[in-house]
């Protein structure tokens, strides 16, 4: 032990000789990049460790968010549940992960309740969001279309989620049921809402829209493609354990 501090002393002597030999000038230059290297690191540390792990799950009332919430937790859709009123937020690692070896990171997920006076919910989450699930009835689809479309019109053209480039996972639950509607079908249909309604908004004044930004190409049919956060469409069964794709969505934008 005392050769090494004897080592280190010498050395210490040699760096203090070293530095008294330089012009003033260099070891200011010197001390200015270490200071801004050290204040870059620190920077990229804070940036890395600040990088969101939320999940907001959104959707119509009965489309199957609680369901898929306690599936993502649990591994159990807890035989069914109720109209959520009450938010489900939570942090934890997936269950389909609980057997993963090595270090793998907890998703902190929000199933926002889908009932209208309860949607103002959303804009509380939506700053600190990493992705957004938005789950759609595909049995029920077509009495629900419209709904759906006007929601996640609202979603899609909310600032935050487009400057942030928040990307949406349209996710078609249910698909277990024989009268279920394909992810395909969902799709288009989806995407035919959204152009009746983005025509119909942007007849409006600027004035009357507060935090919307206008989607698609002007002049040309809207489709998902042309949004600037990225929108993708999964389908699935919440009640049956098969998210696979919400969960592969959930780790493309939370790393483990």
């Amino acid at each position: 032990m005392d050769e090494w501090v004897r080592q280190a002393e010498a050395w210490a002597g040699e760096a203090e000789r070293w530095i008294r030999q330089q012009p003033p000038e260099q070891i200011y230059v010197a001390a200015a990049v270490v200071a801004v290297t050290v204040l870059v690191l620190l920077a990229a540390s804070c940036l890395k460790s600040s990088k969101s792990n939320t999940i907001v799950l959104s959707g119509l009332s009965g489309s199957g968010k609680t369901i898929l919430f306690y599936q993502l937790r649990d591994g159990s859709s807890h035989q069914g549940t109720v109209t959520s009123m009450e938010h489900n937020n939570d942090t934890f690692v997936l269950h389909s992960e609980l057997e993963r070896k090595g270090k793998i990171k907890p998703v902190h997920v929000v199933d926002v309740p889908g009932h209208a006076r309860l949607k103002p919910k959303l804009d509380e989450f939506l700053p600190q969001t990493a992705g957004v699930v938005f789950v759609v009835d595909a049995q029920d689809f077509l009495s629900s279309m419209q709904a759906a479309a006007e929601y996640l019109y609202d979603i899609l053209t909310k600032a935050t989620v487009v400057k942030k480039r928040i990307p949406v996972l349209i996710f078609c639950n249910k698909t277990d049921k024989v009268t279920a509607h394909s992810k395909e079908f969902i799709k288009k249909q989806l995407e035919k809402e959204v152009n009746k309604l983005r025509e119909s908004r942007n007849a409006i004044s600027s004035a009357d829209i507060t935090d919307e930004v206008q989607l698609g190409v002007p002049g040309e049919a809207f489709n998902f493609s042309q949004c600037l956060n990225k929108v993708t469409v999964a389908e699935g069964a919440g009640l049956t354990g098969n998210v696979s794709e919400v969960e592969q969505f959930i780790r493309e934008y939370v790393k483990a």
